[in-house]
């Protein structure tokens, strides 16, 4: 099995920054797409921004020019840099990964992190 374990969350002033970090462990052969997604209460989980074993990227209109995806494959470790937060990005943010392990390709998923921001 895969477990992904995040980072990082925390309660910020609107204008201000934070770092997660999510950790993948276990018996894995390859990691292809990792990924951070975001979940408020009563609403979808909604993608944030993906990126690909080769670095290519992908972010939600939302976060673009504010939130930075990076990811160190050595380490099997994403993180979500996010500047000029807003109350609106307050949420539990969950790392996601597509992995290779012993049991075939899957779809892993954290256990979430609480970020908020207030106004």
């Amino acid at each position: 099995q895969v477990q992904l374990v995040e980072s990082g969350g925390g309660l910020v002033q609107a204008g201000g920054s934070l770092r997660l970090s999510c950790a993948a462990s276990g018996i894995i052969f390859s990691i292809n797409t990792m990924g951070w997604y975001r979940q408020v209460p009563g609403k979808m989980r909604e993608l944030v921004a993906t990126i690909t074993r080769a670095g290519s990227t992908d972010y939600s209109d939302s976060v673009k020019g504010r939130f930075t995806i990076s990811r160190d494959n050595a380490k099997n470790t994403v993180y979500l840099q996010m500047n000029l937060l807003k109350p609106e990005d307050t949420a539990v943010y969950y790392c996601n990964a597509d992995a290779r392990s012993w049991t075939g390709q899957n779809d892993y998923w954290g256990q979430g992190t609480q970020v908020t921001v207030s106004s």
